[in-house]
């Protein structure tokens, strides 16, 4: 995108008082590898999640998550809060490559959400509905100067669900 180049979404702005979201696209990452570091000093523990497959879609991308090339290394906090820390690279149909650094936090909004929500993942537990938790993420991006570095130029905030195999995040460019 150059100067003479219209934005992807159009001439919606946000003002001060008055921010605008527009739908950006989704992606569905699986994991079934994961390490946890529990206990710690602090009284946090690490956990850390491989991505092994996904996709991603919408608007103005589509592609896949590219295997092993990275993961979601989580803290989980003693005040019950899991803050996520995710780097890895997806790759759009047109082959080009994007870098996802993904920060966030997730926590529940009843007392035994998280452990639910644990039990769904790792002990094939039932499903947590979406209403129960938080799971919030703020994403950059890094792309090859073309079509796609307008990912490089926004701001995003992420919805997310967790599935038993990972997560759906759907990201919003703030305008």
């Amino acid at each position: 995108m150059t100067e003479t180049t219209p934005p992807p979404f159009g001439s919606a702005r946000s003002l001060l008082h008055e921010p605008k979201l527009e739908f950006a696209f989704e992606v569905r990452l699986r994991f079934t590898r994961v390490q946890n570091i529990p206990n710690m000093p602090t009284g946090a523990g690490r956990g850390a999640v491989y991505v092994d497959s996904g996709e991603f879609e919408g608007p103005r991308l589509r592609g896949k998550a590219v295997p092993n090339s990275g993961g979601d290394y989580s803290l989980f906090r003693p005040d019950g809060v899991l803050a996520f820390d995710a780097r890895y690279m997806l790759q759009e149909d047109d082959g080009t490559l994007i870098m996802l650094y993904n920060r966030g936090y997730l926590w529940g909004h009843n007392a035994d959400t998280m452990q639910r929500l644990r039990d769904m993942a790792f002990a094939g537990g039932p499903a947590v509905d979406s209403s129960e938790y938080y799971l919030r993420a703020f994403p950059t991006f890094e792309v090859a100067r073309g079509k796609h570095d307008w990912l490089m130029r926004y701001v995003f905030v992420g919805v997310g669900e967790r599935k038993p195999d990972g997560n759906l995040i759907r990201y919003f460019a703030l305008l």
